[in-house]
């Protein structure tokens, strides 16, 4: 029922108590079997039919009903005469303390049975006065079905056999679908019965007797609402009066949603599937719990939709738990402190950014400046670490979603990871539930006490996305058209990152959330909001990203609130003073660009800053171990390669590393299991790096 019925059903209620009679004149209208098809028809003009309007016999007299009826000419709504009625009368009732009640027979009860089912409806729903509006439907084999302010008593033949037909599936496999695998499964049930003596069987027999009379006398009771309009993926419904938020409910033609704004005299719910089929005054039921998707160790590997239904074609995902979508973040007691590294294998992160375990990092930049491999080389370096990966895509072509799991597919990440795909060509409710769908996934196996990364990808466009909504749930817009409990909406999400306690199960969830930025503005809404939430940001400059500098990070924009903790021993040690030597580069850097005439120590503090710049620049797809980066850093923050010529530094660089693995394996593999440089690893590398630079820098 749409907002104008009812909205002209209470004007006309209020005419009705100033001018009696209005209500049986605009009956007597509809019910003219010459009159009401003409001017519903096509065969007179506008005019002709007014003139039939002003002319009518029930009308006469009557100018508030003549002009309440021309108005709906005008409007194009006269038909919706008859609805207008009908809910005029249930304002009559309400008004009286009753209501309309539908009853569903098999066949015409009798006036007695009527009379028994109006007292227990009254007693049931706490009313004065019930009206019962009498439905034949043979279909229903027996018994009744009563629905009533929108709940609905299914005590008909048929729903108890729909139930019981239920009640034996699940008794059987999961896989017996069909009735003749039910049938197979009750013969082999018989079958395998034991049975010693009669009084075993008498007792199986009584058994079976009193479930089938508890089962009988069990009727369903369901709270059920109608559709009054839908449309871009919001249905506004009437009758749900006891849903809550977040709640799942379900649309007849199979279709799911989920309840996301509670009026008055309505429920706001968003569509989680296509609106395909549904119509004003479709059914809607609750289901009772909250929206949730399904977890488990299958899920490792599988591409899925924001439902955790699979994306990728591999077949059915096979699972025995579900969690819900929204859950309460861990508590301050339960948490511990974030001292442990998660390395990205990337190492200007790990040598001045680093991220812990449980630690919310941020990675900020515009549009095309690397975020999403960087995002992507972080999982990739979690091979072979115990680490599970949830990968949630918010907004992103899908293209580029298959661009991520080929890259993971061929670099043997997909083992350990799972994608969460909510793509820009899906509806909006998808794309906003997906990153807490993610979320949910990962408290699973964290629960478990195991590491887990889930990277948000992109937060803002999950912002436009929860916009949107709100927007069509009439909330009120605030800065940038967005609603005022954006902030709230990822900060409730990324507050569920955390590394809990030993006695909590000693799991963690380390957080990366991607924000996309306009010309490099990060003091824009959404921006500002996510940079409070989080514990440091990664911040990606457009300039140095076509300079060449990959990863594009600013150092000084950049910062970790969790830094040195999570580091490792060596990592620590080793780029202690590379941050500081950036920083006073890029200002020696600024100052001297006028300048020609240099001192030899600013020259060789630009020189030694040029070296560490091209030091730090790493290809796609490579992230580097702890011992590896450990070698050079070492080398690169001592001053030892600053006599090398800038150009060569990234290939001199790479091949002495790779010298160390090959001849020092035993040396790297020590500093990759303790985190630590001795000092005869140091010594070795200093001893190595002399032999390799008369090696490799001859003099023409």
């Amino acid at each position: 029922m749409s907002d104008s019925i009812q909205r002209s059903a209470a004007v006309l209620y209020q005419m009705e108590e100033e001018t009696p009679g209005l209500k049986e004149s605009a009956q007597a209208l509809v019910s003219d079997t010459m009159l009401w098809p003409a001017l519903n028809g096509t065969g007179a003009t506008r005019e002709e039919k007014e003139e039939l309007i002003r002319t009518a016999p029930m009308l006469a007299g009557k100018e508030q009903l003549t002009a309440f009826v021309l108005l709906l000419l005008e409007q194009g709504t006269l038909d919706s005469l008859p609805a207008i009625l009908r809910e005029l009368r249930q304002l009559e009732l309400a008004a009286q303390g009753g209501a309309v009640c539908v009853v569903t027979c098999a066949r015409q009860p009798d006036e007695a049975t009527l009379e028994d089912l109006r007292r227990a409806v009254c007693r049931l729903r706490g009313l004065e006065r019930v009206v019962l509006q009498i439905k034949i439907d043979p279909a229903i084999l027996g018994g009744f079905r009563l629905e009533v302010q929108g709940v609905v008593y299914d005590r008909s033949v048929r729903g108890r056999l729909e139930r019981l037909a239920q009640g034996l599936k699940g008794d059987f496999d999961a896989d017996s679908e069909e009735l003749e695998g039910l049938v197979e499964g009750l013969k082999s049930k018989i079958q395998g019965f034991e049975v010693e003596d009669g009084s075993d069987m008498g007792s199986l027999v009584q058994n079976l007797k009193t479930r089938i009379q508890d089962f009988q006398s069990v009727g369903e009771v369901q709270e059920i609402g109608r559709i009054l309009s839908v449309g871009d993926g919001i249905a506004q419904i009437q009758g749900l009066d006891r849903a809550v938020y977040g709640e799942l409910v379900e649309f007849e033609t199979g279709v799911q949603g989920m309840v996301m704004d509670l009026s008055r005299n309505s429920v706001g719910c968003v569509l989680l599937g296509q609106e395909a089929g549904l119509r004003e005054g479709s059914i809607v039921t609750r289901t009772g719990r909250p929206a949730d998707v399904p977890v488990g160790e299958a899920m490792l590997g599988r591409v899925v939709d924001a439902l955790g239904q699979p994306l990728d074609g591999m077949g059915p995902i096979r699972t025995t738990e579900t969690r819900p979508i929204e859950h309460e973040a861990s508590g301050v007691i339960s948490r511990e402190p974030v001292n442990a590294p998660l390395q990205t294998g990337i190492l200007a992160i790990d040598a001045m950014i680093p991220i812990g375990r449980g630690q919310r990092e941020l990675i900020i930049g515009d549009r095309q400046t690397g975020k999403t491999v960087i995002a992507t080389d972080t999982i990739i370096n979690q091979k072979g670490k115990d680490v599970i990966c949830i990968y949630v895509a918010i907004g992103q072509k899908a293209s580029s979603v298959a661009r991520v799991r080929d890259t993971l597919q061929k670099h043997g990440a997909m083992d350990y990871s799972i994608i969460v795909s909510a793509t820009a060509s899906d509806p909006a409710p998808l794309q906003y539930i997906a990153p807490y769908a993610g979320a949910a996934m990962g408290e699973y196996f964290m629960s478990q006490g195991k590491d887990v990364l889930i990277v948000y990808d992109d937060l803002s466009k999950h912002a436009v996305a929860y916009r949107a909504l709100s927007l069509l749930l009439k909330r009120s817009p605030g800065r940038e058209a967005y609603p005022g409990d954006v902030f709230y909406l990822h900060s409730r999400l990324l507050e569920r990152a955390c590394r809990l306690t030993q006695e909590y199960g000693g799991g963690s969830m380390t957080a990366i959330p991607i924000i996309e930025t306009q010309a490099g503005d990060v003091s824009a809404y959404i921006p500002t909001n996510v940079i409070s939430i989080t514990d440091g940001q990664i911040y990606l400059e457009t300039d140095l990203f076509f300079a060449g500098q990959r990863p594009a990070v600013n150092v000084g924009l950049s910062v970790s609130r969790v830094g040195g903790a999570a580091q490792t021993r060596a990592i620590k040690r080793t780029a202690g003073t590379m941050r500081i030597d950036l920083a006073r580069f890029r200002e020696l850097e600024i100052f001297t660009q006028f300048s020609s005439d240099l001192d030899q120590a600013t020259q060789k503090t630009l020189d030694h800053g040029k070296h560490l710049l091209e030091l730090l620049k790493q290809p796609l797809y490579q992230p580097m171990s702890v011992s590896r980066q450990a070698v050079l850093l070492y080398i690169g923050t001592n001053g030892l390669l600053d006599d090398v010529p800038v150009e060569q530094v990234r290939e001199f660089a790479s091949g002495f590393a790779d010298r160390i693995e090959l001849e020092h394996r035993e040396l790297a593999l020590e500093v990759q299991r303790t985190g630590n440089l001795s000092a005869v690893a140091i010594e070795t590398i200093r001893a190595d790096l002399e032999n390799y630079k008369k090696e490799k820098l001859t003099v023409a």
